[in-house]
């Protein structure tokens, strides 16, 4: 293996890692994060002459640590910081009394989501400091332009710093309050590394992955948290139908085309208990109902059937408690099925412009039922805007075909 490519595999696998770490006891995310970019920089220059190290993990970790030092030694105003950095020992336990958390990054993705960093930057935050992701990526996502994003999280690292957040863990009685936003940013993780698929960016292929991992830390940490199991349950029924997602040759298969022997059984189980057990706690929230309405798409590999009416009753629920773009969308799917598609229709008009303008699936239906009512004028419109949103070939060319479907119904 070349330098360049174990410097590659060492920030896919460990970038969040380290800068939680870094982070939880440098107290400063910017600093953190500058130190190991200066890390990895100095792996590429001296690893193709010195040779890769048995542990490139742990060689970034010295490497930015002593970047941190020599940075605090050029401040007098970081004395206390200095003296947390000089501990000799890699491995630092939790002290007496504070939690036991089970990861560097969960423990940071808590801090995070401190009540004196603004709600509307919690998320993005975590998904850049904890989760490697850039702004375009974390821009993307929350449908914000990138510098717009890249602006937002420069200002936020800034306030922390400079205001003196205080950077530690909350207590067991706090931790409830913070569940929320931590939450948003594993899904968030999650939905993009599950975009991360053949012709996907593979620095994020294992995003997916991750997040599910650090949901079920989630629920070890908290295990009555009844949003924790859901969005556990949630990212395991998407998983389960990882492999009927694309071809053998990598064209995209929508969910009502897909073949349900190649869903993962054993996954949609494990979803079933964790929805069942989040039930139990009489805490209904996002995450379950989400969960719930991918449980009823589950239930086709069993009767051959979508049960329509369910789904609808689930999404009228869902946009009561969470009235995103996604939920609405998803609503007008079921309701074309079970009113027709000029009542779908008429939802999707309703969702005010600055929220569907740039949300590619919202296209992607309304140029589907547009060609069911014949007007292929407007369905044409609506393809050629989603396209444009589209930055995966595969559902790209998915949608290029149905166009010219409909182009040759004219």
């Amino acid at each position: 293996m070349d330098a360049c490519r174990a410097a590659e595999l060492a920030a896919r696998n460990s970038y969040g890692r380290l800068v939680a770490y870094l982070a939880v006891r440098s107290r400063d995310i910017a600093a953190a994060e500058d130190a190991l970019g200066d890390a990895f920089l100095k792996a590429l220059k001296t690893w193709p002459d010195k040779g890769i190290p048995d542990n490139p993990e742990a060689w970034l970790l010295v490497t930015a640590r002593r970047r941190l030092i020599d940075v605090a030694r050029r401040s007098q105003t970081h004395a206390k910081l200095l003296n947390t950095l000089n501990l000799s020992g890699v491995e630092i336990s939790d002290a007496p009394g504070e939690i036991s958390f089970p990861d560097e990054r969960l423990k940071l993705l808590f801090i995070c989501a401190h009540p004196a960093i603004n709600v509307t930057i919690r998320t993005p935050l975590m998904l850049q400091t904890v989760m490697g992701l850039n702004a375009a990526q974390i821009g993307s996502a929350f449908l914000v332009a990138p510098t717009t994003m890249g602006q937002r999280l420069v200002r936020a690292k800034a306030k922390i710093r400079d205001a003196g957040i205080p950077f530690r863990l909350p207590n067991l009685q706090a931790l409830p309050d913070r569940l929320d936003a931590v939450l948003e940013a594993i899904y968030a993780a999650y939905t993009t590394g599950w975009d991360a698929v053949i012709g996907g960016d593979p620095r994020h292929k294992g995003l997916a992955d991750e997040a599910i991992w650090l949901a079920r830390l989630c629920v070890q940490l908290m295990p009555e948290a009844a949003e924790a199991r859901g969005l556990l349950a949630l990212m395991l029924y998407c998983s389960s139908r990882r492999a009927a997602r694309r071809t053998a040759t990598g064209d995209y298969v929508p969910l009502s085309e897909q073949d349900t022997s190649l869903w993962s059984q054993s996954l949609v189980q494990q979803a079933e208990r964790e929805l069942y057990q989040a039930s139990t706690f009489g805490n209904l929230g996002r995450f379950q109902l989400e969960a719930a309405i991918q449980s009823v798409h589950a239930q086709r590999a069993v009767t051959q059937r979508t049960d329509w009416e369910t789904l609808a009753q689930l999404y009228t629920g869902l946009i009561q408690v969470s009235p995103t773009i996604g939920a609405r969308v998803g609503h007008g799917v079921a309701i074309a099925q079970t009113q027709g598609i000029s009542q779908s229709l008429a939802l999707l008009d309703a969702i005010p412009t600055k929220f569907s303008q740039n949300y590619q699936p919202y296209w992607a239906l309304r140029a589907h039922l547009l060609t069911q009512l014949g007007d292929h004028a407007a369905a044409q419109q609506a393809y050629a805007q989603a396209i444009g949103l589209t930055e995966d070939l595969a559902i790209r060319n998915f949608l290029m075909d149905k166009a010219n479907e409909g182009s040759l119904e004219i």
